[in-house]
């Protein structure tokens, strides 16, 4: 059998059932394909990737393809759109089966429909790679998932599936070789650009295997998370496994089975739990956005809750450049803006922000942070902004933090303002409105 193994988030070789599916085969053609319409604006004004991402995405599969070479593979790089250029490979190499890891989004899906109607004689498979559990695994059918995540957490636990075999580990050491090693067109991929600062995250498995390591068994961070992790700039003081995990150059599988393995041999507490309590956060949003598909990104969220959002065109912007009248917001934004990167606590706060003082739409919101965040992550983040505008998963509706008080709570000397350049000159005001602002 011949098999073209479509590569999306799984980009790593540990733990990875896609990979391991693939590598049952005569011959195998690994493929990455990078679609040029992610660099073109969309309906909300933002890119679906913008350059912290794509450095980041980048250094990722150049370190699959290194690990690839030892076992006489390697990674096929298309610039182009998957339904046009997965099609053309198929028929070119005849291969006879096309399997990828199973994708959250509505976008994702549709483009593996397109590719299925396109090859009608072919095989086509997916796999659970980036979740913990499997659709099976689950203590619930996908149609009866909870509403809110402390119901699913309570049904998961109660099953005792904290500790299951869900979590055992395979790795490859051979694969098939391929049908040659066919010419790509990556030279047409967009440049790299060099970061304005120091970058501490890079892309890549060992990378990421490396930081779970130093996080948990080097540095014993693990044990203090839970009282560390709302600090704003400090590179300890929560997990950073959030980018490696959305590439899929870390399993959530592994980061499991580090966390017991740490609980086993070194300590259990409520921090080493509160990690793993992240991480079921984090299956809870794939499943979420399996199940609710297109309302993931309408308006009005899964709840169907009509608010009276607006669109302020100079308030957004403000909001993205860090020019408004909030000191931390502003902190936050420009860090976002030259790192790709904020913590959890500044995410919570400046998109309360931009719902509440702003009173902005929030999709444009959770699309600008599509585009910044190296750790983007469809699920999660489009499930976190309709969370905090009370259209998603929290029972109690709209939120709103005191940003004053936030900031003598978590910066209370300006240290992170003062790093982030957070006082604007001439912050845009809410008062200002033009004849291009319009309702939605």
């Amino acid at each position: 059998m011949k098999t073209l193994y479509w590569l999306t988030r799984d980009l790593r070789l540990h733990d990875n059932a896609a990979m391991l599916a693939a590598s049952q085969s005569d011959m195998l053609l690994c493929v990455y394909v990078v679609d040029p319409r992610w660099f073109k604006p969309g309906p909300l004004q933002c890119r679906a990737m913008g350059s912290h991402r794509w450095r980041f995405l980048w250094q990722s599969l150049m370190a699959l393809e290194k690990s690839l070479r030892p076992l006489g593979q390697r990674l096929h790089i298309a610039f182009g759109e998957p339904e046009t250029v997965l099609p053309e490979l198929v028929q070119n190499f005849s291969m006879d089966r096309v399997i990828r890891s199973r994708q959250p989004g509505t976008e994702e899906a549709g483009q593996w429909q397109s590719v299925k109607d396109r090859l009608p004689r072919t095989t086509f498979q997916q796999f659970e790679t980036l979740s913990l559990f499997t659709e099976g695994s689950l203590p619930m059918t996908l149609e009866d998932l909870p509403g809110t995540f402390s119901q699913f957490r309570k049904q998961v636990e109660k099953a005792g599936q904290r500790h299951s075999e869900a979590l055992r580990i395979r790795i490859l050491t051979a694969l098939p070789p391929p049908p040659g090693f066919p010419e790509d067109n990556r030279g047409e991929c967009p440049p790299i650009p060099e970061p304005k600062h120091a970058i501490a995250f890079r892309g890549g498995e060992d990378a990421g295997l490396a930081r779970l390591k130093e996080f948990v068994f080097q540095n014993h961070s693990i044990a203090t998370y839970k009282e560390t992790r709302n600090a704003l700039d400090t590179w300890d003081a929560s997990s950073k496994f959030s980018p490696w995990l959305a590439n899929g150059c870390l399993s959530a599988r592994e980061v499991a089975k580090t966390i017991e393995e740490y609980e086993r041999t070194e300590t259990s507490n409520e921090s080493t739990y509160w990690l793993w309590f992240e991480l079921l956060w984090r299956e809870y949003y794939y499943w979420y956005a399996l199940k609710h598909g297109a309302n993931l990104f309408r308006r009005d969220g899964v709840q169907r809750k009509r608010r009276p959002w607006t669109f302020y065109g100079h308030r957004f912007m403000a909001w993205c450049q860090g020019n408004t009248e909030y000191p931390l917001v502003n902190a936050a934004m420009n860090q976002l803006r030259e790192t790709g990167y904020m913590s959890n606590r500044a995410r919570q706060l400046v998109a309360s922000c931009f719902v509440n003082e702003l009173e902005l739409d929030w999709r444009y919101g959770a699309a600008w942070f599509q585009e910044q965040l190296i750790d983007y992550d469809v699920a999660s983040n489009w499930g976190n902004w309709q969370y905090l505008a009370g259209v998603g998963a929290d029972p109690r509706g709209l939120r709103q933090f005191n940003l004053e008080k936030q900031a003598r709570e978590y910066d209370p000397d300006g240290e992170f303002v003062a790093r982030w350049n957070g006082k604007a000159d001439q912050p845009v005001g809410l008062h200002l409105v033009d004849a291009a602002d319009w309702p939605v």
